[in-house]
C-alpha cells in the first residue's frame, strides 16, 4: 500500500492502516497529485464491485468506474479540492463492475505532504440512498423530540426517563430536563404500577401487538384528576451487539382523556336511557300504583346507587313532614325497593337534604367529605341523617306532579363509590318524574 508521506511506514503501521481503512463503514479511495488511485478499501469494493487489486494504480475513474462522458468532470471536481480549503461534498453517478449506475455522495479533502503542499486527495463515499436513510432517521428522531404531536419518552433499563420530548413534558406539567433520571413513581400516582409492568414486559418479551389505554394521575397535582393515555411501546436494542441487548423502551403516548370520558358518558347515557325504557314497560304491567313507583326505582338502582328511600309529604300547612312509604333493605345486602308497613313520619333534622329538596323543588347532593375517615365516623354521619350504615353520598330529588310537591326520592352510595354529580342528578330527576306520576295515580285511586 502506498503512502502520501515520504516517511516509510513500518510493517505494523502498514497493517494497522489497512485494518482501519477496511473497517470503515464508508467507501474510501485516495488519489495522488496526478489522479492515480493509491488506496481502495473493502467497503468501496463492496459498493462498486471493483476489488482493491483492480482499482489501485488506475488513473481516475475513466473507462471503468465512471462513464466516459462523466469521468473528466468527476476527476476535476475531486482533484479540485487540492486548490481550495476544507472539505467538499459532491454527488456522482459511478459504475459498478457489472455495469449498473450507482449514485454516491462523496466527501473529499486534500492530503498534505511533508513539505506542506497538497500531495493528493482522499475521498469517502457511500450510496446516496443509504445516506438519505440515515439522515431521515436522524431527522425523524429530532422531530419526535421537538415538534411531535404525541408524547415520546425513552425509558432506560432501570425504568427511568432518559429522553423526553416537549409534548410529554407538557402533559406531565414539568420541564424536559427535570424529568430525566427520576423514578416513574415520582412523576405518576395512580397507574404507575400498571405502566411499570408494561415496560418490564416490553424489555423481556418485546412490544405488545396493539396500543393500550392507561389511566394515570400525576403526583404533581395530588392525583386529583385521572388521565387516559393511549400508549404504544417499542423495545430499543443496540445495533452494534452480536446479540440483541435491550437499551430501554420507547414509550409513545397521546392524551385521549376527553374522548374517553365522552365515550364513557355516551355509554352511561345509553344504559340509563335503556333502563328508563325497560322500567316504563315493566311499570305499565303493575296493577298497584305504588308498585309501579318502586319498579321505576328498582331499575334506576342498577349501577347507580346501593339504596333508595321514597318519602311522601303528609298533611298540609306547617313544616314539611315526610313519611316513608318505600325503601330498600338496610341490612343483608342490596334488594328491591319495597313498601314500608305502617307509615310513620321520618324524624329528619333541620337542613336535611331531603327537606332541602322539597323546599327548593330541586336536587340536593350531600357527601361525607373527601378526607379519609374511619367506619365509625362514616356511620355516625349517616345515622345523623337517618341513612343506612356505610352511606357516604346522598342525592335527594323532589317529587312533583300537576304543580304539586309530593315528596322526595333519595339515592344513597356507600364507601368506595364516587360522589353524585350533575349527570347523576339529572338522571335521578328523570326517575322522580316517573315515580311522581305513579304516586299521583295512587292518590287518585
Amino acid at each position: 500500500m502506498q503512502s502520501f508521506d515520504a516517511t516509510p511506514l513500518s510493517d505494523g503501521d502498514e497493517q494497522l492502516l489497512a485494518a482501519l481503512l477496511d473497517g470503515m463503514e464508508a467507501g474510501l479511495c485516495a488519489f495522488d497529485r496526478d489522479g492515480v488511485i493509491t488506496h481502495w478499501n473493502s467497503e468501496a469494493a463492496r459498493i462498486l464491485g471493483w476489488s482493491t487489486e483492480e482499482a489501485v494504480g488506475r488513473h481516475g475513474f475513466s473507462g471503468w468506474a465512471a462513464r466516459q462522458a462523466d469521468a473528466a468532470e468527476v476527476q476535476s471536481r475531486l482533484l479540485g479540492v487540492m486548490d481550495g480549503p476544507g472539505r467538499q461534498v459532491h454527488e456522482f453517478a459511478l459504475l459498478t463492475k457489472d455495469g449498473r449506475r450507482v449514485l454516491v455522495r462523496t466527501q473529499s479533502s486534500a492530503v498534505q505532504g511533508a513539505d506542506g503542499r497538497p500531495a493528493g486527495v482522499y475521498c469517502a463515499f457511500s450510496e446516496v440512498h443509504a445516506q438519505i436513510d440515515l439522515e431521515r432517521s436522524i431527522a425523524l428522531s429530532e422531530a419526535l423530540f421537538d415538534d411531535a404531536s404525541s408524547g415520546v419518552m425513552l425509558i432506560d433499563a432501570d425504568l427511568r426517563p432518559a429522553v423526553v420530548n416537549a409534548y410529554a413534558a407538557r402533559v406531565l406539567h414539568s420541564s424536559r430536563d427535570a424529568l430525566l433520571g427520576r423514578p416513574l413513581g415520582d412523576l405518576l400516582d395512580y397507574g404507575v404500577e400498571e405502566l411499570e409492568n408494561a415496560l418490564q414486559h416490553v424489555l423481556a418479551e418485546g412490544a405488545p401487538p396493539a396500543p393500550s389505554d392507561l389511566w394515570i394521575s400525576l403526583r404533581g397535582d395530588g392525583g386529583s384528576r385521572r388521565y387516559c393515555w393511549r400508549s404504544g411501546f417499542v423495545r430499543l436494542g443496540s445495533p452494534l451487539g452480536e446479540e440483541p441487548v435491550p437499551l430501554g423502551v420507547g414509550w409513545l403516548f397521546h392524551d385521549i382523556t376527553d374522548a374517553k370520558l365522552a365515550e364513557q358518558e355516551g355509554s352511561l347515557l345509553r344504559f340509563r336511557t335503556n333502563q328508563l325504557h325497560r322500567a316504563a314497560r315493566a311499570a305499565a304491567e303493575c296493577e298497584v300504583p305504588l308498585e309501579a313507583a318502586t319498579t321505576h326505582v328498582d331499575f334506576a338502582l342498577a349501577g347507580f346507587a346501593e339504596h333508595a328511600l321514597l318519602d311522601v309529604l303528609a298533611g298540609s300547612g306547617g313544616p314539611a313532614k315526610l313519611v316513608r312509604v318505600a325503601a330498600t333493605p338496610t341490612g343483608g345486602g342490596a334488594g328491591p325497593c319495597l313498601p314500608v308497613v305502617g307509615a310513620i313520619p321520618v324524624r329528619y333534622g333541620d337542613g336535611h337534604p331531603a327537606l332541602q329538596a322539597v323546599e327548593r323543588c330541586g336536587a340536593v347532593r350531600a357527601s361525607f367529605g373527601a378526607e379519609p375517615a374511619g367506619a365509625g365516623q362514616v356511620d355516625a354521619w349517616a345515622a345523623a341523617r337517618r341513612w343506612p350504615e356505610g352511606t357516604m353520598h346522598g342525592l335527594c330529588v323532589v317529587l312533583r306532579s300537576r304543580g304539586r310537591t309530593m315528596g322526595a326520592l333519595t339515592f344513597l352510595r356507600g364507601v368506595g363509590r364516587r360522589p353524585f354529580d350533575r349527570g347523576d342528578a339529572a338522571f335521578a330527576e328523570d326517575v322522580a318524574l316517573r315515580v311522581s306520576a305513579a304516586l299521583d295515580l295512587a292518590e287518585g285511586a
